[in-house]
């Protein structure tokens, strides 16, 4: 297992790395605004609000690699600098957070998720 978790880890610094330089390829963006979109999928954490279920739902939809790359790609192909910025941005969030250890969340708490425990109820 820990070995998985180090790949999954390693992959999400290449796709930190890879939103990061699209971006900047492409930006079209204030920067300040670069910083804001960057961590939009964190607002996903008002989902917990409504219980451990609800909340880990809306924290992994925006948190899975799949919608930077949907974002990503409908910038790419509508020629749309936005979509595009916004798209790499999201991609370079989802992989910051896998590189620091946190994955997608299981629904039984926040501290669970599928690269581990995160928190102070890591270590036993």
């Amino acid at each position: 297992m820990a070995g998985a978790v180090v790949w999954q880890r390693f992959e999400g610094l290449v796709c930190f790395v890879a939103g990061i330089a699209l971006f900047l390829h492409w930006n079209e963006m204030a920067w300040w605004s670069a910083v804001l979109i960057f961590f939009v999928p964190d607002l996903t954490f008002f989902g917990y609000l409504f219980g451990s279920k609800v909340g880990s739902m809306c924290y992994n939809l925006a948190h899975i690699y799949a919608f930077g790359i949907i974002l990503l790609t409908i910038g790419i192909v509508g020629s749309t600098p936005i979509f595009i910025g916004c798209g790499a941005l999201w991609l370079a969030h989802s992989g910051f957070d896998r590189m620091l250890g946190y994955g997608l969340k299981l629904p039984d708490s926040f501290s669970s998720t599928h690269l581990g425990r995160i928190g102070k109820q890591r270590f036993p």
